[in-house]
């Protein structure tokens, strides 16, 4: 039996990457998908658009609908639920996943890049998940899987005296903020039965942005992003009576869950 089949999702940030992976996982799971960003045209050589992501899931024999949206603007964020609603009638599971980064040094840092990086980041899950909340009450059942980064876990103390890390400040005191977003959040819904939960990976996923961005960094050490649409299939499938309320990586759910973990491929 498959849990998954006929639920819909939205995924934000669904255009490439890590939203775009985890959309396609979800879909070949049955899950009627909204990939929700504001790229519809590629721009710059930065490949990825939600037609193209939604183009693929539909080749693929799945069910997918792509909404422009900007996370940070709540009436584009209404219009978003609003055609989620209009087209598949209800909403099972919210993946936040938009994000922005600069990385820029915190002394040369802009007033408005830490704003942004906070609004898309932060303001953008409160929005979408606020958005989403009164559908899923009225079902009394729900997921929302929000993203984080490895961040400074994975950053040797004894590594920084080889050269300074830049633009980690804004982007992960925004995803810190996420993680007990979460946790709140969860303890405040869970009478509805709606679980929340958050995951992160054990090391940097090379995404097509980062590589955009650093085409001339070594990958070799950075992840794919599977292990993270695994943990994200495996908790579409929650609802507050089962995994709830984690702040966790991908790699440490599926070793907690192992047992009860569904969806390996492979």
């Amino acid at each position: 039996m498959n849990p998954l089949k006929n639920k819909v999702a939205i995924v934000t940030g669904a255009s490439r990457g890590l939203g775009r992976d985890i959309a396609s996982g979800l879909a070949r799971y049955g899950v009627m998908l909204v990939a929700a960003a504001r790229t519809e045209v590629e721009k710059d050589g930065l490949p990825g658009t939600i037609h193209e992501t939604v183009a693929q899931i539909n080749r693929a024999g799945g069910k997918g609908l792509a909404v422009p949206t900007d996370v940070t603007s709540e009436e584009s964020v209404a219009q978003m639920v609003k055609k989620t609603m209009e087209v598949f009638g209800r909403i099972d599971i919210l993946v936040n996943n938009a994000g922005i980064a600069f990385y820029t040094s915190t002394v040369d840092m802009t007033i408005k890049q830490w704003d942004l990086t906070m609004r898309v980041n932060l303001n953008g899950t409160f929005l979408c998940t606020r958005a989403v909340l009164p559908q899923m009450i009225q079902q009394e059942s729900g997921s929302i899987i929000n993203i984080s980064t490895h961040g400074s876990r994975t950053i040797d103390p004894a590594r920084l005296s080889q050269g300074p890390v830049h633009g980690l400040t804004a982007y992960e005191a925004a995803k810190g903020g996420i993680e007990h977003f979460t946790t709140a959040l969860a303890g405040e819904l869970s009478e509805h039965n709606i679980a929340v939960n958050c995951i992160k990976p054990e090391r940097g996923v090379a995404t097509e942005g980062m590589r955009y961005w650093f085409p001339d960094r070594d990958w070799s050490e950075w992840a794919s992003s599977e292990a993270m649409v695994k943990a994200a299939i495996f908790l579409a499938g929650q609802d507050a009576s089962g995994v709830n309320g984690l702040v966790i990586t991908a790699e440490e759910l599926a070793e907690l869950h192992a047992g009860a973990f569904p969806w390996h491929e492979g």
